[in-house]
């Protein structure tokens, strides 16, 4: 998957943590503890990211996984009342995320980690439904990858040759 190189230095971007877990490894002289930390960044205006931090320190984790969020920003395409511009399904893994077009009003309807992806990414007008694996893992990085799917009316006249009211009849 080809991302764009998104420039952050004027953007102020949110950060929300989705999960925090403690992974043990077993070694010769006991328990090695760490933790791992799901991070998503968005500025709150088509621009979504997550990145995974690992640390012995809950705070080092969640700073990793924020500067690994912010080098896998994604943009997002939307329409004029905040919504996608089309519906879409997100796959990554196991687990699917169905993106689905709204109307002004409707809110965010989704579940836990595709909840928290919509709100970064400023979506105010959204239905989502997790298909497959229920791993916040795997869902958050199943709506970014619908989520970056999408294209703009105008991106999909000019690739087809045609102009935008064509397009939408």
């Amino acid at each position: 998957m080809k991302r764009a190189i998104i420039d952050t230095t004027n953007m102020e971007l949110n950060e929300k943590v989705v999960s925090i877990k403690r992974v043990t490894k077993v070694v010769k002289g006991g328990r090695n503890m760490r933790f791992t930390a799901l991070v998503v960044v968005g500025d709150g205006n088509g621009h979504v990211g997550a990145g995974l931090g690992k640390a012995t320190e809950i705070p080092e984790a969640i700073r990793k996984g924020k500067e690994d969020a912010i080098k896998n920003l994604v943009s997002v395409a939307l329409d004029e009342n905040n919504s996608i511009t089309h519906d879409n399904i997100g796959k990554f893994g196991s687990a699917s995320v169905l993106l689905k077009k709204a109307s002004q009003g409707t809110g965010i309807i989704a579940g836990g980690p595709a909840r928290i992806v919509c709100e970064l990414a400023g979506i105010k007008n959204i239905r989502t439904k997790s298909l497959g694996s229920n791993n916040k893992q795997n869902v958050v990085l199943a709506a970014i990858e619908g989520l970056s799917q999408l294209k703009t009316p105008e991106e999909v006249a000019k690739k087809r040759g045609k102009s935008v009211d064509e397009i939408m009849a």
